[in-house]
């Protein structure tokens, strides 16, 4: 029977780092304590921490940093850090444990021993330890320790166990660290019936995979006779172990297998027994088959008549040119199966290959060899046959070799830490069929840039982060390399160039049919699939995205010719339909080739780029294998100053991501020391123009990352605002978001960042009382989880602005744009590809409803919604915000090029947004002032640009009465009359207008159009000239409104008498036409 090897791909394991091994405890005082942690070659510990946890109280008391530590190599791919403690300086549990921390401050594993506890501080905080299930009991000796036993290459595949001789910094006792790409069903290799004299050297040999358990696997023999019980099973033996080189034997057995036709079968899971008969008619046909499967099957036949055999490979007399009945076969070459008798050859009867006989073995025939490799008598091996890389490749994203071995050739075209890039040295010459192929060795490779090297490998497909990630995955060789250097110093294949004149990027389409077909001129993933592991050239390579962090650039070729979203400053911008494929990254590797990485800015030239293209984070790259700084021609790009500017009629509002900012220095980051208030504080001077409100997002608490239970961020803001003061801004008011609970809103563990304004109150004022919030961080809310938002009013100019501040969900765990998840353009609205979309649709509907009960109440209300949204302004958590409410979304005022906020991965996006009610939407104006994104990391203040908005609110129109009888006209805009003492008549007009009277004497005035619930009447003075202290005259009586007659008009009266007592004082004070006494009763027509 055919084996069915799965073939499993590789991928990188949540828990590849992991603790290994540790002491805590021994007889007498506790000595030689010691953690030590495992983790692939290629992983920095950068970042990354080991914290100590007592169980009694659930509090850290140790932490160290392990990217200051150094590590062994323990082979396979894999080193050890050690952290050594002194004596006592590991607590003896009942419990206690341990945290290990990685560089984004997220637990990977809370260990501990002797029970199980909850931290109550540090990265564990909240989470509950998991016991290891072993323990000291302090009487050890000194020297012992608690390891990891088993194979494997992450923590889940290991059992702990305890021991007197610890292992610190070298490979576990029982452990073997690494495995093998293919998961190897175990096969019948060789095998001896019957041989020169008494059959006292019979055999069967396994082939699987190496120190495998085949113990579920039994090997049974079955009479074939027709002179015997056809189908009766005469022996069965159960498998064991194979060994390093995956073999595992019979040993010699003496007359167990029969001369005549019998047939072997390798099955899983044998519930039968020897003597039973499974063949019940004789017809060569098992009626009973009392296994799960059969694994492989060899059969021999003496050719007598009514003979059966039950397997597909079925070895005669005369095989292999030999009349004679088989005693005995080997697979040549070793492990072959095809599950045909091609795959045998007839083993020398006289057992040559045996110690003690020297046997007479024919030319062709295979020697006697159980528990090693199968040979050939005197028959050299064939030269190998060459399978072309570009062969291996294919035409398509996977190779259609995955799990076969290989052998080919090509020169290494550079070498990394763990493998190196070949690649034919002449090509096949079809853009379809890449001619390179990364080959993986798990540790430094020993050959030299240059080599032309012979190989034999097993294809696999690696793909980074595992197949949750959606990354695309890599063709690679690996496995047990056979690697023969056969020259040296080679010229190496000319690279492609990238642009004009050699391959032209995709512009438009990054896959459009989900990989239903293979096209390398127009899909942008086939294209790079295409050149993958070969040497490429990005000629006039234009920088699109600064230098990040990561230690990569991302830029379009030919100086932007032919590139789609250009904008005017050099960014690439996104479209609903348009991810940009042409995009290309440019990858800093030191392993690879070490040199003086540039920061360069958005605009800047580098050149030509050259390396070798591959994938990785969701990005095909050009690794680096020529400096190319030389060549930097800069394009003296700078931060860009807003024109809005505020004035008496004119207020400024700005949206601004300030990056997780707070003044602790000695949480991990530096906002102070490293000058990131002081970059802001000058921003929000010289580039904005010192706005009158900003609504900021991101804004830590005063203890940073320090989870401490601390969640006010009022030294945060009181640091900005001195910043802004100190460089000559004006002195700010702040107001904090006092609606947060701890650990609550997402963000840096501890961090609790919020949302938060500055105002400026010379310009605008705060209205007391107005703070409030949309919803919960509780569980089922929208923004459980989330950054609540903060609603504030502010008076300008005698009017209310409402502003809602937002920081929504963010994109994480999004599909990567060059991955698996394809079209990407076209599945925005599909949550498992934008990660997080339907947190942030539950967050956009939260408050859209709170702007339409705010418009409801009041149409003409001043409201403006902003803040970092997370989303693409043509996803719905931001369009319907926007269609749902009738706010304008500022944002789609500007031309489609100038429209971002943010940079990723060398995409141009806007995820900042302001949007407006009806009311502020004439005459608005919004600049995207680009300060950050456009500039390598190094320069930003913040990974967001701000965002700045103008709005005209003219100062109200000032109409006086006179002495006279006056007849008083307003305008369309909002006028405060000022009544006088004669009996005049007013015209409000349209607009927010104020009618204002002072005293009592002030009577006699017809108002003609007053507008219920908009104009309002102002009698605050004249109430207090008549020494009223109350707070509602209507309730108190001292105001009265009656309608006169059955007219459409209205009489308020004065009712003095009602202060104090003392003499009966009424006065018909003011008359309203069309208005009806109850409409005029609403305690919102007045300013008391």
């Amino acid at each position: 029977m055919r084996l069915a090897a799965e073939i499993l791909e590789q991928t990188e394991m949540a828990t590849s780092v992991f603790i290994n091994e540790f002491h805590y405890d021994n007889a007498g005082t506790d000595a030689g304590e010691f953690i030590e942690i495992l983790a692939p070659l290629a992983t920095s510990l950068t970042g990354w921490r080991l914290v100590l946890y007592n169980g009694a109280n659930g509090l850290s008391y140790n932490t160290t940093d392990l990217g200051s530590l150094s590590s062994t190599d323990l082979g396979n791919g894999f080193k050890a850090v050690v952290v050594n403690y002194p004596s006592n300086g590991i607590q003896n549990g009942a419990p206690d444990g341990f945290a290990l921390v990685d560089d984004t401050g997220a637990v990977v594993q809370f260990l501990s021993y002797e029970g199980t506890f909850t931290a109550t501080n540090g990265p564990a905080l909240g989470l509950t330890s998991t016991d290891i299930g072993i323990a000291q009991s302090g009487t050890e000796p000194l020297g012992s320790s608690l390891q990891l036993t088993g194979s494997g290459t992450h923590y889940e595949d290991f059992t702990w166990a305890s021991t007197t001789t610890n292992t610190s910094g070298a490979l576990n006792a029982g452990q073997i660290l690494g495995g093998v790409v293919e998961a190897i069903a175990p096969r019948i290799n060789e095998f001896v019936f019957d041989h020169v004299g008494t059959d006292t050297n019979e055999y069967v040999e396994i082939l699987g995979a190496a120190n495998t358990d085949y113990s579920a696997y039994t090997l049974l023999q079955i009479e074939g006779d027709s002179g015997s019980t056809l189908g009766r099973i005469t022996s069965a033996q159960s498998l064991g172990s194979t060994d390093a080189s995956g073999y595992w034997t019979t040993g010699f057995l003496n007359n167990v297998y029969q001369n005549g036709t019998q047939t072997l079968l390798l099955v899983r899971n044998f519930t039968g027994s020897v003597n039973q008969v499974l063949d019940s008619n004789g017809d060569g046909v098992l009626d009973i088959t009392p296994w799960d499967s059969v694994a492989d099957g060899i059969a021999v036949t003496d050719g007598g008549l009514g003979d059966r055999t039950y397997t597909a490979a079925i070895l005669t007399p005369g095989f292999g040119g030999n009349s004679l009945r088989v005693g005995g076969a080997s697979r040549i070459p070793n492990g072959t199966d095809t599950d045909t008798a091609a795959d045998w050859v007839r083993n020398d009867f006289d057992l040559a290959g045996l110690p003690g006989f020297p046997g007479t073995p024919d030319q062709g025939e295979a020697l006697n060899t159980p528990g090693a490799a199968n040979a050939v008598v005197d028959v050299p091996p064939p030269p190998p046959e060459l399978t072309a890389i570009y062969t291996i490749q294919g035409a398509g994203q996977r190779s259609a070799l995955v799990g076969q071995t290989v052998t080919t050739s090509g020169i290494v075209t550079a070498v990394d830490s763990n493998g190196f890039y070949l690649q034919d040295a002449t090509g096949d010459g079809d853009i379809a069929t890449s001619d390179a192929i990364f080959v993986f060795t798990g540790s430094t490779p020993t050959v030299a840039v240059g080599n032309e090297i012979r190989l034999s490998g097993t294809v696999s497909e690696f793909t980074p982060g595992g197949l949750s990630s959606r990354n695309l995955s890599t063709t690679q060789l690996g496995g047990s390399l056979n690697i023969t250097v056969l020259s040296t110093g080679n010229t190496l294949p000319a690279a492609v160039i990238l642009g004009e004149g050699g391959r032209l990027l995709p512009s438009s389409n990054i896959d459009d049919d989900a990989f239903g077909s293979f096209d390398p001129i127009t899909d942008g993933i086939d294209f790079f699939e295409s050149l993958e592991g070969m040497r490429v050239t990005a000629q006039n390579l234009l920088v699109v995205n600064g230098t990040n962090g990561f230690g990569e650039i991302f830029g379009v070729v030919d100086n932007g010719a032919g590139a789609t979203g250009l904008s005017d400053r050099g960014t690439l911008n996104i479209s609903p339909d348009d991810f940009n494929p042409e995009r290309v990254q440019v990858q800093f590797d030191s392993g690879v080739f070490n040199f003086d990485f540039p920061d360069v800015n958005v605009g800047d030239g580098i050149g030509a780029v050259t390396g070798v293209l591959g994938y990785d984070f969701g990005n095909f790259q050009i690794v680096a294998t020529e400096d190319f700084s030389g060549s930097i021609q800069r394009g003296g790009l700078q931060p860009e100053v807003s024109t809005l500017t505020r004035g008496n009629d004119q207020l400024t509002v700005a949206t601004y991501n300030v990056l997780n900012l707070d003044p602790n220095d000695n949480d991990g980051d530096a906002d102070i020391a490293n000058g990131q208030f002081a970059a802001i504080a000058r921003q929000i001077i010289n580039n904005l123009n010192s706005p009158d409100i900003i609504a900021l997002q991101e804004v830590q608490d005063n203890s940073g990352s320090l989870n401490d239970g601390v969640t006010a961020a009022n030294l945060t803001l009181q640091t900005l605002v001195d910043a802004i003061a100190a460089a000559g801004g004006p002195t700010y008011a702040f107001i904090d978001n006092p609606f947060i609970t701890n650990n609550a809103s997402g963000g840096q563990p501890g961090a609790n960042i919020r949302t938060a304004y500055l105002y400026d109150p010379s310009r605008v004022s705060f209205v007391e009382d107005s703070l409030t919030t949309i919803g919960s961080q509780q569980p089922g809310e929208a923004f459980a989880g989330a950054r609540l938002p903060l609603v504030a009013d502010f008076e300008f100019n005698g009017e209310t602005v409402t502003l809602v501040n937002n920081h929504f969900s963010s994109k994480g765990g999004s599909a990567p744009i060059l991955g698996t998840a394809q079209p990407f353009e076209s599945r925005q609205e599909d949550s498992t590809v934008n990660g997080s979309l339907d947190d942030r649709q539950a967050q956009s509907q939260a408050v859209q409803d709170y702007v339409n009960g705010r418009l409801g109440n009041d149409p003409t209300a001043k409201v403006i919604v902003l803040g970092d949204f997370n989303e693409f302004e043509f996803v719905s958590p931001v369009r319907d915000l926007a269609a749902n409410t009738g706010l304008t979304n500022l944002t789609e005022l500007l031309p489609e090029n100038e429209r971002y906020t943010f940079i990723f991965q060398g995409n141009s996006q806007s995820i900042d947004h302001i949007l407006v009610s009806g009311s502020l939407a004439n005459r608005a104006e919004i600049d995207i002032v680009n300060v950050n994104t456009e500039f390598a990391e190094s320069l930003q203040a913040s990974d967001h640009d701000p965002v700045l908005a103008r709005f005209t609110i003219a100062a109200p129109n000032v109409i006086r009465g006179t002495s006279q009888r006056d007849v008083l006209t307003g305008s369309d805009r909002n006028d405060i009359f000022l009544a006088s003492g004669g009996p005049d008549r007013i015209t409000t007009g349209g607009g927010r207008d104020r009618i204002v009277f002072t005293n009592t004497s002030q009577t006699g005035v017809t108002i003609t159009d007053f507008e219920v619930g908009v104009d309002k009447l102002v009698l605050t003075d004249l109430l207090a000239s008549v020494g009223y202290t109350g707070n509602n005259p209507l309730a108190d009586g001292l105001i009265k409104i009656r309608s006169l007659g059955n007219s459409d008009r209205t009489q308020l009266s004065l009712e003095l008498d009602r202060i104090g007592g003392g003499r009966t004082q009424s006065t018909n004070f003011l008359t309203f036409e069309g208005v009806s006494a109850a409409e005029l009763s609403n305690l919102d027509n007045f300013f008391f």
